[in-house]
């Protein structure tokens, strides 16, 4: 494990300030705070990251960060360790602009660590899907170990509880690698949880987390395996179902009791749907968000307790 070097992060900082083309435009381009979790994305046109998020929260630091491990996690995706400043922080379910030296366009990418692990080893993690545009391609193609970018937290998608908080019931909705950044709230939940049994139940009230992961198969479920341990050292406390809509014959013994075909039904949803205790969090493919949204509301879960981030 890699902890954070002053020395290459300072000089990955002085690198970046003079060969990111996008680094001046950042100057410029600070934003205040947005108006929730919601943004509007009805535009024809697909926009760039800094568009579709420019109502957002932002921190105003730019922070270096250098890549320390590459891992597949999938076939199409690949998870990036970044040894960080010791001053960056996020909350589970925040995103970074994600700036590349060379590069013009900035990336956005959901952090699928927790605040946990930055704080035990200075390390964040994002995961990356394949795609032409040129931040995930750079992922993909040139991005090695000891690459130096730089990166900036926003959004006010997170989960962020105060030790005193009252209790809530999480229902975690996930498409595709809308996963990511509810797989950082749902470490940030087992960490939390890790706290109050450490106090004796004096630190968090946390109630329960379910998570509803649908995918194409079960290679693209991603994180599946930790998922499942964590439900397995919280039995009271965590549940998922995984949906394939493309099952393969192939299937882990250890998934197949959480595993579904096809997608995520209405009744799998009302039943973890209580209008007083349930703190929605969905993240996935617009259409997706937007029914589950309403099939939510239909049930009586009030709008300002279901909390999206679309990904396109």
């Amino acid at each position: 494990m890699m902890s954070p070097v002053p020395g290459l992060l300072s000089s990955a900082a002085r690198s970046f300030s003079l060969s990111c083309p996008a680094a001046g435009l950042l100057c410029c381009r600070l934003r205040g705070p947005g108006s929730g979790t919601r943004r509007n994305m009805s535009s024809k046109r697909q926009m760039d990251h800094l568009e579709r998020t420019a109502s957002n929260t932002r921190q105003n630091a730019l922070y270096p960060a250098q890549v320390c491990g590459i891992i597949n996690e999938s076939e199409t995706v690949k998870r990036l360790r970044l040894a960080v400043d010791p001053d960056f922080s996020f909350k589970a379910g925040q995103w970074v602009d994600f700036f590349i030296p060379g590069v013009e366009t900035v990336g956005g990418f959901s952090m699928c660590s927790s605040p946990g692990l930055l704080q035990r080893e200075g390390i964040v993690e994002l995961a990356v899907k394949y795609a032409k545009h040129p931040p995930a391609h750079w992922v993909h193609t040139t991005c090695t170990v000891g690459s130096e970018v730089a990166m900036r937290v926003g959004g006010d998608f997170f989960f962020d509880p105060s030790p005193s908080d009252p209790s809530v019931d999480l229902l975690l909705v996930a498409g595709g690698v809308g996963i990511n950044p509810l797989y950082s709230i749902l470490l940030h939940t087992s960490d939390l949880l890790h706290i109050n049994r450490a106090s004796g139940g004096q630190d968090y009230n946390i109630g329960s987390a379910h998570l509803c992961y649908s995918a194409k198969n079960t290679q693209e479920l991603l994180f599946k395996n930790s998922i499942t341990e964590v439900c397995r050292e919280f039995p009271d406390k965590f549940s998922c179902d995984f949906y394939v809509t493309q099952p393969s014959t192939d299937v882990d013994l250890n998934l197949q009791p959480f595993l579904s075909r096809g997608r995520i039904t209405e009744e799998e949803l009302r039943a973890r749907v209580d209008p007083q205790r349930t703190l929605c969090f969905l993240c996935g493919p617009p259409p997706m968000i937007e029914a589950i949204s309403k099939t939510l509301m239909d049930f009586g879960l009030p709008k300002d307790r279901i909390l999206f981030e679309k990904w396109w």
